[in-house]
């Protein structure tokens, strides 16, 4: 479909009624993410005023970046812009747009990939300077809600992406983690700190894993003493998850805590500097 333009699927009377949005990495999430765990979410990331009026035209025609693909970006709806509010943000006034979605390509949100080259810092342009440059790249059969499963081998995920699959009850990762026992680590690019944990008996690591998206930690003191200090927007922020060893469910409870302990000594996660293993 790369040969095919925009303009084949969707012909604005105007496009000078529009402004795009290229949503990317803000520090903290992707936007991709972010528009698969929950479109109220997404819509305030339309909302978000910067200080400036980046969003002075009627609509809004929004696009997530794909992670790892510079150059394709996720349909986010075509939003209508209302006007102006003043909101408390950590108890100052600050200035949001209120946003509504429109109709236009509305079954197509989450679903249109589309292919634009856009290196520039500019994330809130001006429509007609970009779209005859967007190419239909796919149109994916259902919304996207998260990567397919990679295999056990390639097994390394942001906290934020985890927290999309466990939204979404994703049952391609949910089967094929929910019945494996595992070593798994937990990086924390915030402190420069690492975890080393362990899946095993009735829990499977996706079990385990569900347990770090609802509390940020599984009942493990470091983990949990972190967390007194921060909320989950500090793990969405910083925590990778990689799986480092994946044993058969009938290895015994002592052999996995055996591996998981054989782990900890070669990271060296129970260094109070270095690491948040605390046994």
């Amino acid at each position: 479909m790369n040969d095919l333009p925009l303009s084949a699927l969707w012909r604005p009377e105007n496009t000078r009624e529009y402004k795009v949005h290229f949503a990317r990495w803000n520090g903290d999430n992707e936007p991709l993410d972010v528009m698969a765990r929950s479109l109220e979410e997404w819509q305030a990331w339309q909302e978000w005023h910067p200080g400036r009026d980046d969003f002075n035209r009627k609509k809004i025609f929004s696009l997530a970046q794909m992670k790892g693909a510079q150059d394709y970006w996720m349909f986010g709806g075509v939003w209508r812009v209302l006007g102006l509010k003043e909101k408390l943000q950590a108890g100052r006034p600050n200035m949001s747009y209120t946003v509504e979605q429109t109709e236009e390509l509305a079954c197509l949100l989450g679903r249109l990939k589309l292919h634009r080259v856009h290196r520039k810092r500019g994330t809130r342009l001006n429509l007609e300077n970009h779209y005859d440059a967007f190419r239909i790249a796919e149109i994916l059969p259902d919304r996207f809600s998260g990567r397919p499963f990679p295999g056990y081998d390639s097994l390394h995920l942001t906290f934020s992406e985890l927290e999309t699959l466990v939204d979404n009850a994703r049952l391609d990762w949910s089967t094929a983690l929910e019945n494996i026992n595992g070593v798994y680590l937990i990086s924390d690019d915030k402190s420069g700190r690492r975890y080393v944990g362990s899946a095993y008996g009735a829990d499977g690591v996706w079990s385990r894993w569900c347990t770090y998206v609802r509390l940020g930690h599984a009942g493990n003191a470091g983990m949990r003493d972190l967390l007194r200090e921060h909320d989950l927007n500090y793990c969405r922020a910083g925590f990778r998850f990689a799986l480092l060893e994946m044993l058969d469910p009938k290895t015994s409870d002592i052999d996995v805590i055996r591996r998981e302990a054989f782990w900890k000594e070669v990271l060296d996660t129970r260094d109070l500097h270095t690491g948040l293993n605390r046994n």
